[in-house]
């Protein structure tokens, strides 16, 4: 059987840059697409347009909400070079554009070991010491809901206090992300890991609802070892009604694989 997110990020080629993208349910909060998997799918578009192998920093500037249902990606190479490939691409529902990206696509050679790397790995317990990230509730017998329903999530035991009332009051989230079909980590569900999270904006004030995307960049700088990845998120401005929350990933082996920023818009908080 095919994994989850293989088949949810699956495409077909229309021609003249253009791709069968649907938006598939069960990656959502509330009804709107996971802007993580929103970039996945619309990478995935860009990555078969450029003909390489890897997402190496790519931006999606999110336009209006993408619920399930059928979707258009439209590429165009706006660079081709030896080593990197630019594309563009905007995902479409309807005639209605959902989000445009911008990405960088080549090959990440992982022999080429680290030069430099200054950043402390993240402080965190083993997988198995960390509380599992519960899915969502639903009636009995009806089908999982959400993305929580298709991802096995772990967070820091120091940073669950959102989900109990007891926001810790820093703006800091911690923990693993892995498939719960058992699915490996690569580089294209990196930029899935990168918004998978709950928002840092929970344990800082609390649980809110909804924290729209507004630009999302992500930044693939390795391609994981087999295992869990290891993630820490974490904000330092909140204020004008926005917030940015930076992104650190890490491998199973200690490799920097991944680090991201986005800027999302803040609820009203007293």
């Amino acid at each position: 059987m095919p994994f989850e997110f293989d088949e949810a990020t699956s495409l077909a080629a229309l021609g003249d840059g253009a791709y069968a993208t649907p938006i598939h349910d069960r990656w959502d909060i509330n009804g709107n697409a996971n802007g993580g998997y929103l970039l996945a799918i619309v990478a995935n578009a860009m990555r078969a347009e450029s003909g390489r192998a890897h997402p190496v920093s790519v931006t999606m500037h999110y336009l209006s909400p993408g619920p399930a249902g059928d979707g258009m990606t439209t590429t165009k190479v706006m660079k081709s070079g030896k080593r990197f490939v630019t594309v563009s691409g905007t995902l479409a529902q309807g005639g209605r554009d959902i989000a445009t990206a911008l990405g960088v696509f080549g090959d990440i050679d992982s022999s080429i070991g680290p030069q430099s790397v200054t950043v402390d790995r993240i402080d965190i317990p083993p997988f198995e010491e960390c509380p599992p990230r519960a899915a969502p509730p639903v009636p009995e017998g009806a089908p999982p809901m959400g993305l929580g329903s298709r991802l096995d999530m772990r967070i820091h035991p120091d940073d669950t206090g959102f989900a109990r009332g007891e926001p810790t009051g820093e703006a800091l989230c911690r923990g693993y992300f892995s498939f719960r079909d058992g699915r490996p980590v690569d580089t294209l569900s990196l930029l899935l890991a990168a918004d998978a999270f709950p928002p840092v904006m929970f344990n800082r004030f609390g649980m809110f609802g909804w924290v729209p995307t507004v630009e999302f960049t992500v930044h693939v700088r390795g391609v994981p070892a087999p295992g869990p990845i290891a993630c820490a998120f974490s904000s330092r401005v909140i204020q004008g009604g926005m917030w940015e929350e930076d992104g650190e990933m890490w491998d199973s082996e200690g490799q920097v694989v991944a680090l991201s920023r986005q800027l999302a818009l803040a609820p009203k908080v007293s």
